[in-house]
């Protein structure tokens, strides 16, 4: 029986990292749709557009699942706090994409679990040793050398990435504190309003409307049914093997950023940049492996 529950948990593992790897490619195609796409249409009615779909897409799967799509959680104040950070991760999440590399904007996105690790500590008093947080800070230092501060590299653009990722970092915490009885399919419902929300509030600072041409319509449905996959893989992903062994994949969005970036849209990104973006694996890698060890003590 013992050889029978290992052998589960290692079918279990492998599948879950299937699973996060397929999600992560997933995610890297919706941002090369969405940053094509936003070089004719404005980030504000791609929100929209974007937000619309994946909300109608997981209402039906909230519908088929039996569940409610507004209920008394809703009302929640960690779920009130995860839409504003999910407002504020789309937002200029979307706008580092339209406006900066895909390559640079992936990079930066990377330290979002370093930074979940460090608000954590002190968020919810979680442990973390003095070894731990040099490896926070190490992540860090990887996300400067990416950005370059006052050198001749950088770009101030570059910030809207850091602020998307201080979002997405937000809405992670946020969902930690969740109500437990809330499915992915109306996580999802709630995830996806709130991309309406953003390119509401981005439309009111910047109102133009244009008419998409057939081939960036099909992108955006494209974009959408991707990203609503990828979603729904990383749900299965988290769901199915050890969260310390299947997480560290998350990793591998950013190699698949970086292939499609030069392929679709020539991008080389320089040295510097490729050593940042080391910098910040390694030092995400070296954390969860540590969180691990610690576990099993």
């Amino acid at each position: 029986m013992p050889q029978i529950s290992q052998d589960k948990k290692a079918a279990d593992n492998l599948k879950g990292a299937v699973f996060m790897v397929a999600a992560m490619a997933l995610f890297a195609v919706e941002d090369t749709l969405l940053k094509h796409v936003s070089e004719h249409l404005p980030v504000s009615q791609i929100l929209i557009l974007f937000g619309i779909g994946g909300t109608a897409i997981f209402a039906v799967l909230t519908w088929q699942r039996g569940e409610r799509i507004f209920n008394s959680d809703l009302k929640h104040p960690a779920l009130l706090i995860r839409s504003c950070f999910e407002v504020l991760g789309r937002l200029f999440f979307t706008l580092s994409l339209a406006l900066t590399a895909l390559s640079t904007t992936s990079a930066i996105l990377q330290a979002t679990p370093l930074l979940v690790a460090a608000a954590a500590a002190v968020l919810f008093r979680e442990k973390i040793t003095a070894g731990r947080w040099a490896l926070i800070a190490l992540g860090f230092v990887g996300v400067l050398m990416v950005l370059r501060p006052g050198l001749d590299g950088f770009s101030p653009l570059s910030i809207l990435a850091v602020l998307g990722m201080i979002g997405f970092a937000g809405r992670d915490l946020a969902t930690r504190a969740a109500p437990k009885g809330l499915s992915y399919a109306q996580l999802g419902v709630y995830g996806f309003a709130m991309l309406i929300v953003s390119g509401v509030i981005l439309l009111a600072w910047h109102g133009d409307i244009v008419m998409p041409t057939a081939l960036e319509s099909l992108s955006l449905c494209a974009a959408i049914i991707v990203g609503v996959s990828a979603y729904t893989a990383l749900t299965f992903a988290m769901r199915t093997g050890e969260i310390s062994i299947v997480t560290p994949f998350r990793y591998s969005r950013l190699l698949f950023a970086m292939i499609l970036a030069a392929v679709v849209f020539g991008e080389r990104p320089d040295a510097m940049e490729v050593a940042g973006g080391a910098v910040i694996v390694a030092s995400g890698l070296a954390l969860m492996i540590t969180a691990r060890k610690r576990k099993s003590r």
